[in-house]
């Protein structure tokens, strides 16, 4: 569909491409019956060339093509009005052009927005810190807990303090849902205080398409999912059911980061000889979990009672992340496959299948 958007511009672009033959009389254009001035032919060369180099940022995947064709769509749309008789139906591709360029507008502002976030979250962590994680900081663990930590390398190296990780996954909006959409994700976190951003670009079908921002920030949560990137459909915060929900999240998720377990806001307590249990509390939000490992000391399941949504009547519901298959990244080995399941009172709903693609610390 891209490419097929990228032709029409090309086409759009060449049409314009007349009005400058016929000003400078260099062919005989019968399409085109009205007069056309030489400084006109100019105006139309100028939409041309505008056109070419929308075309080719947008192929490109330049963020800000859609200046460049909002432009060529301004410039073109004044010389169709001025030459309406021969050129009225080239507004069926530039409302095309601008419809595509305004959606591109509202995606570009929604990364800018949720990139200044992220700064601000960076900004309020400690990067100068250069602790180890030692025996001694994981002896009052439970020994499962421990036994992951020496298993996964983490043990020996530096603390870590931000993370940033790229996903690709499978994504479903409701349990009677039969295709799986196509989901692209970033997160970072940072560890000294606690918090992450969640950023999510999920394709429904061609030329449709949600993003969404999952924020746990200075213990509250945000949820916010635009379709198109333009029109909100969720934008849930700083209520007790969101907060502790991404709160959970941000537990749940600090097997991508091991060295954050031995954090002060963390309380654990061993259950049996392979899980245990995780409260986090921070600034007025608290939430638990059970972490649950192998033979190995691999971490295998993630399972907690979380709220199914933000609103009033929102059920609790447990909510289990499953992971597998290993990498090692910076001499850490952590789970990189995985599926994150509601336990509903009809049967599972598996909504989210994901792959950790790549991860960095303290970058």
């Amino acid at each position: 569909m891209k490419w097929i958007l990228f032709f029409i511009v090309i086409i759009h672009a060449f049409i314009h491409l007349l009005g400058f033959i016929k000003a400078f009389g260099f062919a005989e254009i019968n399409q085109l019956t009205q007069n056309i001035s030489k400084p006109m032919g100019i105006l139309w060369l100028i939409a041309l060339i505008l056109f070419l180099i929308a075309a080719i940022q947008f192929i490109s995947n330049h963020d800000l093509w859609w200046i460049t064709a909002l432009a060529a769509v301004i410039l073109s749309q004044v010389l169709i009005i001025l030459f309406w008789q021969d050129a009225k139906f080239g507004t069926i591709l530039n409302i095309i052009i601008l419809l595509v360029g305004i959606v591109a507008f509202a995606d570009w502002s929604f990364n800018r927005d949720v990139k200044n976030e992220i700064d601000e979250m960076l900004a309020q962590n400690s990067t100068d810190k250069k602790e180890i994680l030692t025996e001694e900081k994981i002896i009052h663990l439970p020994s499962i807990v421990q036994k992951w930590l020496r298993n996964s390398g983490a043990v020996g190296k530096e603390m870590i303090h931000t993370v940033w990780l790229k996903q690709k996954g499978q994504m479903k909006m409701k349990p009677e849902q039969e295709k799986w959409y196509e989901a692209n994700a970033e997160q970072y976190f940072t560890v000294d205080n606690p918090a992450f951003i969640w950023k999510v670009k999920v394709d429904m079908m061609p030329l449709v398409f949600f993003t969404g921002r999952d924020k746990f920030f200075d213990g509250k949560g945000n949820m916010l999912i635009k379709v198109l990137s333009l029109f909100n459909v969720v934008n849930a915060s700083d209520n007790e059911k969101i907060n502790q929900g991404t709160l959970q999240r941000y537990l749940g998720e600090t097997i991508w980061f091991p060295t954050a377990v031995v954090s002060p806001y963390i309380k654990w307590e061993e259950i049996d000889s392979l899980s245990a249990k995780a409260t986090m509390t921070y600034r007025g939000t608290t939430g638990s979990a059970v972490f649950t490992f192998n033979e190995n000391g691999d971490f295998v399941k993630f399972s907690a009672m979380r709220y199914m949504g933000s609103e009033e009547n929102s059920p609790l519901k447990e909510w289990v992340i499953t992971l597998n298959e290993y990498k090692v990244y910076n001499g850490i080995k952590i789970p990189v496959k995985g599926e994150a399941t509601w336990k509903l009172d009809e049967g599972d709903f598996t909504w989210y299948k994901l792959e950790v693609s790549d991860i960095e610390y303290n970058n």
